[in-house]
């Protein structure tokens, strides 16, 4: 790397240690465990916040190819902690509610920044803002036990919730969208991977072997590569047809410029398989 590029442009991770989730990294594969098991892992106003933060610097990382959540103890998120975030956002103005609102949503707007794909490993509940944890995820892989549900409408609230609106249509469908965020109802894994909103499924003892095992995979592969199909596949929501093609086509001959792209001729060439470096 270039001296003038790495200052103040790449980051490393190396001796990161979180408060408020558990922080792991495998490889090229970083895995995040939500660890408060004995409340089936809710979220606090400080984890979000940390999780945010965390997600928008691995944007600088490069060590780190493909992320791994989990939620510890058999599910993998709960929401927001009744006590701890419920309780008092019925006690504050309409100016720190926005601020809290806003900051949940930017944990999704990290998530999606995030050049790593991210594969949700989803066990038992899922529900309220660990539901959209897992729709903010590029890849999901559950158990039959599992149990999706967008909770607001059932605590007073709109189901529009962190970019609910605008994503879980698009992963489902309207109608299916529809019918989860005005009900609240729990999706089962076995419906869940019926409508598409699941990938795959796996056993219970098994989950977390097939998440890893799937962002291993992906790590694997040509890093520079995937960075652009993840951020081509959200900036195509706001395009037309011929502006989306004309991006791709911007995209692909960036990445005909990768080392990548040469090492996967020349393997090719060879009868080998690439051993791709992410440049």
């Amino acid at each position: 790397m270039t001296p003038h590029l790495a200052s103040g442009n790449r980051k490393s991770l190396a001796g990161y240690a979180p408060q408020h989730f558990l922080w792991q990294q495998q490889g090229a594969v970083g895995l995040i465990t939500l660890n408060r098991p004995e409340r089936k892992n809710p979220l606090t106003f400080e984890s979000y916040a940390e999780l945010r933060d965390l997600f928008r610097a691995l944007a600088y990382v490069d060590e780190v190819k493909a992320i791994v959540v989990q939620g510890a103890g058999g599910n993998f998120c709960s929401g927001g902690d009744v006590h701890e975030i419920i309780g008092p956002l019925t006690g504050m103005s309409m100016p720190d509610l926005l601020a809290f609102t806003r900051m949940t949503g930017d944990l999704v707007k990290a998530m999606r920044a995030c050049p790593q794909p991210v594969v949700a490993a989803i066990d038992g509940v899922c529900a309220g803002a660990g539901a959209i944890m897992a729709m903010a995820s590029d890849l999901r892989v559950g158990t039959a036990r599992s149990k999706t549900a967008f909770l607001f409408t059932r605590v007073g609230l709109a189901g529009c919730d962190m970019g609910a609106c605008a994503m879980l249509p698009r992963i489902v469908g309207q109608g299916r969208a529809s019918d989860l965020l005005y009900s609240g109802r729990s999706l089962g894994g076995d419906e869940a991977l019926a409508w598409g909103f699941l990938n795959r499924i796996a056993e219970p003892e098994q989950l977390l072997a097939e998440a890893l095992a799937w962002g291993r995979e992906i790590a694997a592969g040509p890093s520079f590569a995937h960075a652009m199909t993840k951020r081509m596949l959200h900036q195509e929501w706001a395009m037309g047809v011929d502006e989306a093609i004309e991006s791709e086509a911007q995209a692909q001959a960036i990445c005909m410029m990768t080392q990548d792209f040469h090492r996967a001729y020349e393997a090719f060439a060879a009868r080998q398989k690439p051993a791709f470096e992410g440049n």
